[in-house]
């Protein structure tokens, strides 16, 4: 599970400023200490629900089994802010090996030094990443070709729905393009007055975890040009994803009358969930949300799939949005080597993966863990197993200044979908010319 990714990029953004000058040391390829000395380290991570913090705990006992002369202190429920401060202040009780679900802000956390290099310590241990991870999750994990993170644990978003819901409409199977989304979720709504009985699929950007960065993983887009600038006014992929999703708010009632129903949803991450509810009856979503329904005991069986993508694109259904929690070694730490063999084990040693998988509730992030036979997933979680597996799966390209693009894109989202921005050929070309001033900043 993880926290709301709109709320912890926010967190992360109001952050960001203060990582440029995080970097108290960098990684060397002559790191000093001995990592067979007996010693111990800190882990700084950011799980804090009862299930996860003990599946971490466990993780961590698998490791000092493994390496009986390393100690891990570990510190839970730390946000990149908690952790921008560590990093700044450096000293004997900051952190040696650092956690982040926040895989927008990989780029900040590499150029800017806040996360030491990783490269000697993979050449020096032989670590064939190629072989040992999915691309997408290699390519999250390093910016510009300087690897700071190691992945830990991925994320892996699909369409869950209501099968009941689907018989009683008539609806025999999941739909599997954009268009047969809208079709699907129409039937689907059921009005109540100036409300809903059961609204087919919730689209606005506040709708939890339809932001706009999810939805462009059903078309194959390209965030930025060769050259490094703003590419959402040049690559059509961001004016049909725009343009669907303003039209399928229109066509399930309207902003107002959606935003409305929207306010009477429970918790994203609590019981009384709109999904787990009835409420609406297909939801975008992550992994996590298959045992969270089943925990809070949703009163209908449960489907999961794939999220369509666009009608033009059938042939590269199955893909999807991919994201996960990262894992490096703190630049100031003056114990590199031993924390290296933590990040290694919990990275890369399969066992340790498909264990912390199992009690986190999330995909392996290694191509062996993710065929391992040991996983104990529900039948249906294999679909994101799938997605997290397939070639055309994306996720968010790195920036110099992390993930504020993103939030710059969200925000015209915003002011679109509402009316408050009527040209929107004009209102892309605008927003990719704020995002090239802020990275330019931040350069």
């Amino acid at each position: 599970m993880r926290t709301s990714r709109l709320t912890s990029t926010a967190v992360a953004v109001a952050a960001i400023s203060v990582l440029a000058t995080a970097c108290t040391g960098q990684s060397e390829a002559g790191a000093s200490d001995d990592p067979n000395a007996k010693t111990t380290i800190n882990f700084w991570h950011g799980w804090s629900a009862p299930a996860e913090v003990k599946a971490v705990e466990d993780n961590i006992d698998r490791f000092e089994k493994a390496h009986p002369n390393i100690t891990v202190k570990v510190s839970g429920n730390i946000n990149d802010d908690k952790l921008n401060q560590a990093l700044r202040a450096g000293g004997s009780d900051g952190p040696d090996v650092v956690s982040s679900f926040t895989t927008a802000n990989v780029g900040k956390f590499c150029s800017s030094g806040a996360f030491a290099d990783l490269k000697p310590f993979i050449e020096k241990s032989k670590l064939d990443l190629e072989k040992t991870f999915p691309k997408v999750l290699l390519d999250y994990t390093q910016f510009e070709g300087k690897r700071c993170a190691l992945p830990l644990l991925t994320d892996a978003y699909g369409l869950y729905y209501n099968k009941d819901a689907f018989e009683k409409a008539g609806i025999t199977a999941p739909p599997k393009t954009m268009s047969e989304l809208a079709s699907v979720a129409k039937k689907l709504t059921v009005e109540k007055g100036d409300s809903y009985e059961q609204l087919g699929f919730m689209p606005t950007f506040h709708g939890y975890e339809t932001v706009a960065s999810h939805y462009m993983s059903s078309w194959d887009h390209r965030y930025f040009d060769e050259n490094g600038k703003s590419n959402i006014a040049k690559d059509p992929a961001f004016a049909e994803m725009f343009t669907y999703q303003k039209k399928l708010v229109e066509e399930l009632g309207g902003y107002d009358k959606l935003e409305k129903y929207r306010g009477t949803f429970g918790d994203e991450w609590g019981a009384k969930h709109p999904f787990h509810t009835g409420q609406v009856a297909m939801q975008l979503d992550g992994e996590w949300r298959l045992g969270m329904a089943e925990s809070a005991k949703a009163g209908f069986e449960i489907g999961v799939a794939p999220m369509p993508v666009a009608d033009d694109e059938a042939d590269s259904y199955g893909k999807g949005f991919l994201s996960g929690t990262i894992v490096g070694i703190a630049p100031a730490s003056k114990k590199q080597n031993a924390a290296w063999e933590l990040v290694k084990y919990m990275t890369s040693d399969t066992e340790a993966v498909v264990a912390f998988a199992n009690g986190i509730r999330n995909v392996p992030s290694t191509l062996d863990a993710l065929k391992s036979p040991d996983l104990k997933f529900d039948p249906r979680f294999k679909t994101f197993l799938d997605i997290a597996q397939h070639p055309k799966s994306s996720t968010s390209d790195g920036a110099v200044n992390g993930s504020t693009y993103q939030l710059t894109l969200q925000d015209f989202g915003y002011q679109y979908e509402k009316g408050a921005v009527k040209d929107l050929k004009a209102g892309l070309e605008k927003t990719a010319q704020q995002i090239d001033t802020d990275i330019a900043k931040a350069k």
